[in-house]
C-alpha cells in the first residue's frame, strides 16, 4: 500500500481505507522528521492480514470484501496468504452468497502466491452457490489441476445431477493422467448408474483392482449399484456373491437391482436372505420394497410390509407414507390415498412436496374439492404456497374441480412460473369453456420468460373446437404451420379430428385425417382410436379398410386397443369375418377383445359363435364383466334359450357379484319379449330392483308389437311417454296403440295440451354407397332424375311379393304408412342400386335412421333371395343381414 501524504502547515486529509473497522485495525504509525514533515504511510500487511481474519471469523464478511475493495480502488496491493484468502471463500459458502463470492474473485491477485487451491476452492463455491457455469469457467482456467480441482467439479457437476458430464469429466482426468481415489470414485460410478453407462462402469471397475481399491467398501458398493442400475443383474449377483464385506447398502443395492426390474419375488428372497446373514434391515430398505410393491399395483402387499416392518419397531417416515399415498393414488384408489395422508398427519409425520403433490392429484381426478382446500392449507402453512412443485397441481386441481378463481388466485401468487403453470391455468379456463380468458392467458405467457409449447398450442386449439368454436380452432393451427418456431405434432391434428368427430362433422375429421398423412405426419395409436368411430357404419367398409391399411404401415396393429377397436369397428361395417380374423392374430387378448368380438357376433345375429366364446373366455381364466353378461343375454335371446339366459342373469350376481344395470334389465326383457313370454316380461320389469327407464319399457312395447298385445302395448307405451312427455317418437306410437284399440286421441298425455296436431312427423332417411359415391334418400322422394324408373322397379317388385293374409303383429311403426307418406327411402335406395347394375352389388349397404317396417322387411329378404344378393341394413334399432330370403334378426327388431 501506498504513503498517503500530508502537506505540510494545512489541515490533515488523511483518507484512512478502514475508517469504518478502526476499532478492530491496529493504527499505523506515523513518522515525522524533524521538521515536522510527514513522511509515507506502509500499513504493514499482516495486520491488514489479521484485520481481514478478525472480520472473517466473526462473520462480518461483507465488510472484510468490502475493505478490499476500497484497497483496490486507491491501486494498493495487499499481499494475502491463501489460507486468509481461502477462508474468505469458505465464509461466501457458508453463506451462500455467490454475490460477494464473484467480488472476492476479482481481488485474486492481491494473492502472495499463485495457489491451485484458492482456485479449487473458487470452483467449489461457485458450484455451491449454484452457478456451475462459473465453476467451468475458473476450472477450465486452471493453469494446474490436481485431484483435489477434478474432485471439487465432479463434485459440483454430481450435486447438479448432471451424469454425463461427470462420466466426461472422468475421461479427461484420465487423459492428464490423474486417477481418482476411493472418495472420488463413488461419485463417478454414481453417474454411470443413473446415465446407464455401464461399459465406463465395467473400464473403472478393471482401473479399481489395478489400483487395489477394490476392498474398499464404498467403492465396491458404487460398482454394485451401476450392474444392478444398469439391469445386469447376472453381473451383480456375481459382484455382490464375491464380496469380502457386505453391509446393509450392498443388500439395498442389489434389491433395489431385482425391484428396478420387475423381479420382485427375487428381491423379497434376498431382503428374507438378509436377516439370515445377521444384518438386520434399515428403514430404507424397508422403503426399496414398499415403493416397488406399490408401483406394481400391490398397495395391498405394501401395506402388509408397512405392518411387519412396525412389528421390528421401526417406525415409517415420510419417503414411506409418501410411497403409500402415490401408489394407492396411481393405481385409482384414490380415497384410501387421501385416508392414508390423514393418517400420517395424525402419525406427526410432516408431509413433504412430492406427498402434497400425490394427495393434491388425488383429490383433482375425485374432484374432492374440499379435501383440496383443506391440503391447500397445509401446503401454506408449510411454506409451499408460492412452491411450484405443489402450486401446479393446485392449479390443476381446483381447475378441474371448477373453481377457476381460485386457481386464477394459486397461479397469480407463483412468481417464477413454469411451463406447466401457464398450460394448467389455461387448460382449466379451455376446459371450463371459458377460451377467451384461456386465450387472455395465452397471450400473456407469449409475453412472459417462458413461451408457448406445442402442448399449450394443442391445449388452446383443443380448448376452442371441444366449445364449438371450430373456425377459431383452424385458424390458431393454421398459424401454428404458418409460424414456423413450432409445427403442429400429430397431437396438434388429433386434436381437430377428435373435436370435429365430437361436434358430429364425420366427413371433416375423415377429411383432416387424409391431409395429416399428406403433411407426412405419422399417425399414432390416439389418431386412429380418434378416426375409427367415424367409419362405424356400414357405408364406411372401404374406409375401415384404407384406415386399416395405415395401422399396418405404421406397425400399429401390436397395440390392443388399436386392435379391439378395428374388431369393433369391422363389425358394425358389417364385416365379422374380418373382426374374427384380427381376433385370432392377437396373441394376448384382454377383457375388452372378448367383449368386442362377443358383442359383434350378437350384432350379426351369430348367438352360437357367441356363446362359444364366452365359454373359450372362462377356459382362459378371464373374469366377464358387465359388458360381457349384456352380449351374452342377447345371444340367449336370439337362440331362443330363455332359461339358459335366466340362469346367466343369476350368475352374474350370484357367480360374479355384479349388480344388474338397466341394460341387462333391457336385455332381459328382449329375452322374455322374443320368445313370447310377454306377461313373464312384465313381472320382471314390476320386480326390478332399480326404477325402468324408457329403453326397459320400449323393449316391451317391441315384444307387444310382434306378438300382437295391445294391452300391455298401450300400456308400456304410456310408461315411456311419462317418462319422456317431450318425446315426438314416442308420442307417434302411442297414438298408434290408441288407434288399434279405439281410445280417442285426446287420451293422449303431451307435455304441451292442446299442441298435439304439431307433433312433428318423423321423416325417414336412408344413405347407400354407390361407386364410391353416398347418395342419400328421403321418403316420398320424388326428386331423383331417375324417379320414374325407381318407382316402376319397386312397383313391379311389390306386386311380386307374397304378404302374409293376417297375422299376430301389431302394426305400429315410427315412420308413417307409405300411403300417406311415399315410398319408404330404403325401397329407393334398394332400387336406386338394383336397376343401375345388379351384378355389380351382391352386397349392398344401407344406413337409416328410424326403424324399419315389417314391408320393407319382406321387401329386402325378397330382394335378397331373388337377386341372390346379400343386404345389409343398419336401421335405429338393429343391424339386418339378409341373404337367402332370411334376415339375422329373426324377423324381431
Amino acid at each position: 500500500m501506498e504513503g498517503l501524504i500530508i502537506p505540510y502547515n494545512s489541515k490533515p486529509r488523511i483518507a484512512i481505507p478502514f475508517k469504518q473497522f478502526s476499532s478492530e485495525l491496529v493504527k499505523p504509525k506515523i513518522s515525522f522528521n524533524k521538521t515536522q514533515e510527514p513522511v509515507s504511510i506502509k500499513p504493514d500487511p499482516r495486520i491488514t492480514e489479521a484485520s481481514l481474519n478478525y472480520l472473517c471469523k466473526n462473520g462480518r464478511l461483507s465488510e472484510a470484501i468490502t475493505a478490499l475493495d476500497s484497497i483496490a480502488q486507491r491501486g494498493s496491493k495487499v499481499k494475502v496468504s491463501p489460507s486468509t484468502f481461502t477462508a474468505l471463500i469458505q465464509s461466501c459458502i457458508y453463506t451462500n452468497s455467490i454475490h460477494l463470492g464473484r467480488k472476492l474473485h476479482k481481488h485474486v491477485d492481491f494473492l502472495r502466491e499463485s495457489d491451485p487451491f484458492v482456485e479449487t476452492k473458487l470452483v467449489s463455491m461457485y458450484a455451491k452457490c449454484g452457478s456451475l457455469v462459473d465453476a467451468r469457467k475458473v476450472f477450465d482456467g486452471m493453469r494446474e489441476r490436481n485431484l483435489y480441482s477434478w474432485s471439487a467439479m465432479i463434485g459440483a457437476c454430481a450435486r447438479e445431477r448432471r451424469w454425463r458430464e461427470v462420466v466426461d469429466l472422468f475421461f479427461s482426468m484420465m487423459e492428464e493422467g490423474i486417477v481418482p481415489d476411493d472418495f472420488l470414485f463413488p461419485k463417478i460410478l454414481q453417474a454411470c448408474g443413473n446415465c446407464g453407462e455401464v461399459e465406463t462402469g465395467k473400464l473403472i471397475h478393471s482401473i479399481v483392482i489395478r489400483c487395489g481399491m477394490n476392498c474398499e467398501t464404498r467403492v465396491s458398493n458404487s460398482l454394485l449399484a451401476v450392474y444392478a442400475k444398469c439391469g445386469r443383474l447376472s453381473s451383480a449377483m456375481r459382484f455382490f456373491d464375491n464380496m469380502e464385506v457386505k453391509d446393509r447398502v450392498s443388500w439395498n443395492s442389489i434389491i433395489s437391482g431385482y425391484c428396478q426390474d420387475g423381479e420382485i419375488g427375487e428381491a423379497r428372497r434376498l431382503f428374507d436372505l438378509m436377516y439370515e446373514e445377521g444384518i438386520e434391515p434399515g428403514l430404507v430398505t424397508w422403503n426399496i420394497l414398499i415403493t416397488n410393491y406399490n408401483q406394481l399395483g400391490n398397495c395391498d402387499l405394501a401395506m402388509e410390509m408397512i405392518k411387519e416392518m412396525e412389528s421390528f419397531g421401526i417406525t415409517p417416515d415420510v419417503f414411506t407414507w409418501t410411497s403409500m399415498i402415490s401408489g394407492f393414488a396411481q393405481n385409482n384408489r384414490r380415497n384410501q390415498a387421501l385416508e392414508l395422508f390423514r393418517e400420517m398427519f395424525l402419525a406427526g409425520v410432516e408431509p413433504n412436496g412430492i406427498t402434497l403433490v400425490s394427495a393434491i392429484s388425488a383429490c383433482a381426478s375425485l374432484k374432492a374439492i374440499r379435501n383440496g382446500k383443506e391440503l391447500h392449507s397445509v401446503a401454506v402453512k408449510l411454506g409451499f404456497s408460492e412452491d411450484l412443485l405443489v402450486g401446479n397441481p393446485l392449479i390443476d386441481m381446483y381447475s378441474k374441480c371448477g373453481e377457476l378463481e381460485a386457481a386464477r388466485q394459486v397461479f397469480d401468487m407463483i412468481l417464477e412460473k413454469d411451463v406447466y403453470t401457464w398450460n394448467s391455468m389455461i387448460g382449466g379456463y379451455c376446459q371450463a369453456g371459458y377460451c377467451g380468458k384461456a386465450h387472455d392467458i395465452f397471450m400473456k405467457m407469449q409475453e412472459s420468460d417462458v413461451p408457448p409449447t406445442v402442448i399449450t398450442w394443442n391445449t388452446m386449439i383443443t380448448g376452442y373446437i371441444q366449445n364449438g368454436d371450430e373456425d377459431q380452432a383452424m385458424d390458431l393451427f393454421q398459424r401454428m404451420q404458418k409460424d414456423g418456431t413450432i409445427k403442429p405434432d400429430t397431437a396438434s391434428w388429433n386434436s381437430l379430428i377428435a373435436g370435429y368427430l365430437q361436434n358430429g362433422h364425420k366427413n371433416k375429421a375423415l377429411r383432416i385425417f387424409r391431409k395429416m398423412q399428406s403433411f407426412s405426419v405419422r399417425p399414432n395409436s390416439v389418431t386412429i382410436l380418434s378416426v375409427l368411430p367415424a367409419c362405424s357404419n356400414l357405408i364406411a367398409a372401404k374406409k375401415v379398410k384404407e384406415i386399416h391399411g395405415c395401422v399396418l404401415r405404421r406397425n400399429l396393429e401390436s397395440e390392443l386397443p388399436v386392435a379391439n377397436s378395428l374388431i369393433d369397428i369391422y363389425a358394425k361395417s358389417g364385416n365379422i369375418v374380418y373382426s374374427k380374423t384380427i381376433f385370432d392374430k392377437i396373441p394376448t387378448k384382454d377383457i375388452i377383445t372378448w367383449n368386442t368380438l362377443i358383442s359383434g357376433s350378437v350384432l350379426h345375429g351369430c348367438s352360437y359363435a357367441a356363446l362359444d366364446l364366452f365359454d373359450e373366455l372362462r377356459k382362459v381364466g378371464l373374469k366377464p364383466n358387465r359388458g360381457t353378461f349384456v352380449s351374452i343375454i342377447y345371444a340367449c335371446s336370439l337362440a331362443g334359450m330363455v332359461d339358459e339366459g335366466k340362469q346367466v342373469f343369476s350368475s352374474m350376481t350370484v357367480d360374479y357379484h355384479i349388480l344388474p344395470g338397466l341394460e341387462h334389465y333391457e336385455a332381459m326383457i328382449n329375452l322374455f319379449g322374443r320368445s313370447g313370454r310377454l306377461e313373464e316380461a312384465f313381472d320382471f320389469i314390476e320386480d326390478m330392483a332399480i326404477e325402468p327407464d324408457s329403453s326397459v319399457w320400449a323393449s316391451l312395447l317391441t315384444a307387444c308389437r310382434i306378438h300382437g298385445n295391445i294391452r300391455l302395448a298401450v300400456y308400456a307405451g304410456e310408461r315411456m311417454l311419462d317418462l319422456e312427455p317431450g318425446n315426438a317418437s314416442i308420442q307417434r306410437l302411442v297414438l298408434q296403440t290408441y288407434a288399434l284399440c279405439g281410445i280417442s286421441d285426446d287420451s293422449l298425455k303431451v307435455s304441451k295440451p292442446g299442441k298435439r296436431n304439431e307433433i312433428r312427423e318423423s321423416l325417414g332417411w336412408s344413405w347407400i354407397e354407390v361407386k364410391n359415391m353416398v347418395h342419400s334418400f328421403v321418403a316420398g322422394d320424388q326428386s331423383n332424375p331417375n324417379t320414374e324408373i325407381l318407382y316402376s322397379w319397386i312397383k313391379n317388385i311389390s306386386g311380386k311379393i307374397k304378404r302374409p293374409d293376417s297375422h299376430d303383429g301389431l302394426c305400429i311403426e315410427e315412420e308413417e304408412k307409405e300411403e300417406i307418406g311415399g315410398i319408404h327411402s330404403e325401397k329407393l335406395a334398394l332400387a336406386f342400386a338394383l336397376t343401375g347394375s345388379p351384378q355389380a352389388y351382391q352386397s349392398i349397404r344401407i344406413v337409416k335412421n328410424l326403424r324399419m317396417c315389417g314391408d320393407c322387411h319382406r321387401t329386402a329378404k325378397y330382394i335378397s333371395k331373388t337377386y341372390g344378393c346379400e343386404i345389409f341394413l343398419s336401421d335405429s334399432k338393429c343391424l339386418h343381414h339378409f341373404k337367402n330370403g332370411h334376415c339375422c334378426c329373426g324377423d324381431y327388431w
